[in-house]
């Protein structure tokens, strides 16, 4: 049976990984009849926000793995002990934490980098030819994984489209309900919540998404 790796960044998209993004994921996985494990970084969130105002909690401090535990349902490991050869595929859901927990990209923009751990394990993957999907805001990371011209969407948000340009990526304006794929290096990304749409909307490009993978693998 195939095993995909699903790396969240946290609970809660305005810090963390997007949790309806990250559970239509698994469930579309699960449905599937493939295997995943989800894993996250053991490091500090950038900050911590309070989902009800919006605003940043001064003070408070959480941890990335421990707030993705939550997710998972306490199914999870560091992503620094994951071994790449494990795993058919990755699909990173989106969320805020995956531009400021797995990546800066939130505050440097197209200056950015990804944490030390998720890199090393992300490049490992993508060198062995593999099928990755991004959700949402993760295709940022496309560029530090892949190099320059990795096909991609964030949907159609301008200013973050010229960012991943200026990073060397290839921007592709993509609606809601459908994926953008990058057949020479297997990389299927989707906009999600990138783009303010219904749940059931945003359902619909991740199962597309999820199952694009899943043909790459069996393919």
């Amino acid at each position: 049976m195939s095993e995909v790796a699903v790396v969240l960044s946290g609970a809660g998209f305005l810090d963390g990984a997007e949790i309806q993004e990250s559970v239509i994921t698994m469930l579309t996985l699960d449905k599937a009849g493939v295997k995943y494990q989800c894993m996250a970084p053991d490091v500090a969130q950038m900050h911590v926000v309070n989902h009800f105002t919006g605003e940043v909690s001064e003070g408070e401090e959480r941890n990335v793995l421990v707030e993705a535990a939550r997710i998972a349902r306490t199914k999870i490991i560091d992503i620094a002990i994951a071994n790449p050869n494990d795993y058919d595929a990755v699909i990173f859901p989106g969320g805020y934490g995956a531009a400021k927990n797995l990546s800066n990209f939130a505050v440097k923009g197209a200056a950015s980098s990804v944490q030390q751990d998720v890199l090393q394990f992300a490049r490992s993957f993508a060198a062995t030819g593999k099928p990755m999907g991004f959700v949402c805001i993760s295709p940022a990371l496309i560029p530090h994984i892949y190099g320059a011209d990795a096909k991609l969407t964030i949907g159609s948000d301008a200013d973050t489209a010229a960012a991943i340009t200026e990073m060397g990526g290839v921007h592709v304006n993509c609606p809601v309900q459908d994926f953008v794929v990058d057949e020479e290096r297997k990389i299927v990304s989707t906009p999600a919540y990138m783009l303010d749409e219904r749940i059931g909307d945003v359902a619909t490009g991740i199962e597309k998404l999820v199952h694009k993978v899943i043909e790459m693998i069996n393919g």
